[in-house]
């Protein structure tokens, strides 16, 4: 009989509301079948704010879980033993913190930390880049990734201290040999950062827990390709550069979500093959095979799955793995000369954009032209959607549909409870007024210690963590060691040569502008802690393209802000949210715009909006709508001016 290979780890992409629901989703999770834990953090915790900060408002529970201190940890993995589990955080800047949380609980449990196994994703760059979860500047983040890795090095060296993500640089635009060489670029920056932390006999050792988060597309044979030609870059890199012998420490070892940016609101029951494809591109080739999968919900482009979804996306991977023959084979693709090609082709582009980045002094230095590439990629991709150069099924083509039975009288999608922000708050409240503070006074001052000095942070943050201080708190501590970073917006302010449509457009600008008596000026806004910035990116190029001015300052802004921005001149707001916090957010807004006499600019609101949410939108004043069923800009374009023209707002 033909001996089988193990599976990969299945995950499934999970946390919202509270630790507690989160809790018993994740005992759920794991009765039916799933082998590992991947933990979704909300914004506030993302990105080091407590649940009662300002712009936390409207953003508590609604892509993740809420973990403002020990007790939330305890309460989201009660019954759940650490030392047998293997746990995925999706955690960036606030890395150290929720490592620290982790730890702090284990010993709780009476585990042994040394035996403790996971990920914490810990990679900046690339939130500078496509996610925008970044606190601190680029150079302190990556003396604190440094930091986790070599505390992991020593404490815990089962665990993943960075899961360097090209996921999201995917989700941006990224092509695949952008998408190789941004990556592997980030990983030398840490690596080259850790070396002399540890004996230089035990540097290879510490070269073997870098682990890899990548994304797998729709165009799946390009996509196992890249896995391949990631398997081969990253073996040649721990040889030339760093010298490592040991193949098993040059082993490229990587985790997955496949793509959501290709998921659809329209027919979304079509998801569900895309899903499937992209899950083949990561599982049929032994030799790059994904050492763990997490996959999507056919419904992430309407909102947050149900528990029912989620279950839908794990039978997926257990009928791939068990009821199929593809682990008693070989490597399918060995010797193949297609693929052969492939994947030197892509190692060539790779190389090549490697070159230009170390010539620039590598990823940290160069974020600002990774960030601009990654934008006019981007641009490059919906351009070719919207001309119908490429094809995708129901949205440019084969428009015509059944409505979907999926969909239910709930819309197909969860909802988290408004009143869930204020319990949270109420807890965070409690739990500062029950703990020591003297104890918080020492663990802060501590901690503000060790980021002034320059020593590894992770002690003085599990100490913090045992004392009761609130994630809020720490981050507070480290923007005050090493001040706060507002990352590039990719979007220049030249125009493009890209002209497809936008004669027609031009001309409509410059006869509004004519009207206005000045250039038709155009604020997009990003309020709420949102980092999803590539539809706001595009709109503002787009508009810049078509002759406007454009007013874009990046993301996590404040209505306040937005609404002062609004007062120096601009002829139409538009707003980008893409956490489910559009209510809230938006209504702000609109009361300040009103306070503030601007009621007469024209807002314009885009986002996974439900339709029922959108009629909500309309009845506060927002003028125009837009989700991710509106691919085409031009049209979006043509809407702009035509609310910026006089006459069109005196007739309002």
């Amino acid at each position: 009989m033909t001996q089988k290979d193990r599976p990969w780890l299945f995950r499934t992409y999970a946390g919202h509301s509270t630790a507690e629901k989160s809790n018993a989703l994740y005992r759920g999770n794991l009765a039916k079948g799933q082998t590992g834990l991947s933990v979704a953090f909300d914004l506030p915790t993302q990105t080091g704010y407590d649940s009662d900060h300002v712009l936390a408002r409207g953003e508590v529970g609604k892509v993740g879980v809420p973990i403002a201190h020990l007790g939330d940890m305890r309460t989201l993995f009660r019954d759940i033993p650490l030392e047998q589990m293997n746990t995925s955080m999706t955690i960036n800047a606030t890395a150290p913190w929720l490592l620290a949380l982790y730890v702090a609980v284990a010993e709780e449990q009476g585990a042994d930390v040394s035996k403790l196994q996971g990920t914490v994703q810990n990679d900046l760059v690339k939130e500078y880049l496509s996610r925008g979860t970044y606190v601190l500047p680029p150079q302190p983040s990556i003396k604190i990734i440094a930091d986790v890795a070599e505390y992991c090095y020593r404490e815990i060296p089962k665990w993943n201290p960075m899961n360097v993500c090209s996921y999201h640089l995917q989700e941006a635009g990224a092509t695949p040999e952008q998408e190789l060489a941004f990556a592997l670029a980030t990983a030398t920056a840490v690596l080259d950062e850790l070396r002399g932390r540890v004996p230089e006999e035990d540097f290879p050792r510490l070269v073997g827990r870098i682990s890899f988060f990548v994304n797998a597309g729709i165009r799946f044979v390009t996509e196992m390709c890249k896995m391949r030609a990631f398997v081969d870059l990253w073996d040649e890199i721990c040889r030339e550069r760093y010298g490592v012998e040991d193949p098993k420490f040059r082993r490229f070892r990587y985790g997955v979500q496949v793509n959501s940016l290709g998921l659809t609101e329209q027919q979304p029951e079509n998801n569900v093959y895309r899903i499937l494809l992209e899950m083949l591109a990561v599982t049929l080739s032994k030799s790059a095979r994904a050492r763990a999968v997490q996959l999507p919900a056919w419904n992430e482009a309407l909102g947050l799955p149900r528990p029912w979804d989620q279950q839908w996306s794990l039978r997926m991977q257990q009928i791939l793995a068990y009821e199929t023959d593809l682990l008693e084979y070989g490597d399918l693709f060995d010797g193949s000369p297609v693929v052969a090609a492939k994947v030197e082709a892509l190692k060539d582009g790779a190389r090549a954009e490697l070159k230009t980045l170390d010539g620039m002094g590598g990823a940290v230095a160069a974020i600002e032209y990774m960030k601009g590439r990654l934008v006019d990629s981007n641009a490059e991709r919906l351009s070719g959607i919207e001309r119908g150069e490429t094809t995708v099924v129901g949205v440019n083509k084969w428009t015509e549909a059944e409505p979907s039975p999926l969909l239910g009288e709930d819309g197909g999608i969860m909802t988290v409870d408004p009143a869930v922000e204020a319990d949270q708050i109420a807890g965070l409240e409690a739990w500062r007024a029950a703990r020591d503070d003297d104890a918080v006074r020492t663990a802060l001052n501590a901690l503000a210690t060790a980021a002034r000095e320059g020593t590894n942070i992770m002690p003085a943050s599990i100490a913090a963590a045992k004392a009761g201080v609130t994630t809020g708190e720490w981050a507070g501590v480290m923007r005050g060691v090493h001040g706060e970073y507002r990352g590039p917006t990719g979007v220049s302010t030249s125009m493009s040569n890209r002209t497809e449509g936008l004669d027609e457009l031009r001309e409509r600008v410059e006869t509004i502008s004519a009207k206005l008596g000045r250039r038709l000026t155009f604020l997009m806004g990003k309020p709420g802690l949102d980092g999803h910035s590539n539809g706001a990116e595009q709109i503002a190029v787009r508009a810049r393209d078509c002759g406007m001015t454009i007013q874009y300052e990046g993301i996590r802004l404040t209505p306040a802000a937005i609404v002062e921005a609004a007062a120096a001149g601009a002829h139409v707001v538009g707003l980008s949210i893409l956490s489910g916090s559009h209510l809230p957010l938006v209504a702000d807004t609109m009361e300040r715009m009103r306070a503030a006499g601007l009621a007469h600019i024209p807002v314009i609101v885009g986002g996974i909006i439900p339709e029922e949410d959108a009629a909500r939108l309309r009845a506060m004043g927002v003028a125009r709508v837009y989700t991710p069923k509106d691919f085409e800009l031009n049209r979006i374009m043509g809407d702009i001016v035509e609310l910026a023209d006089p006459k069109e707002i005196a007739a309002e």
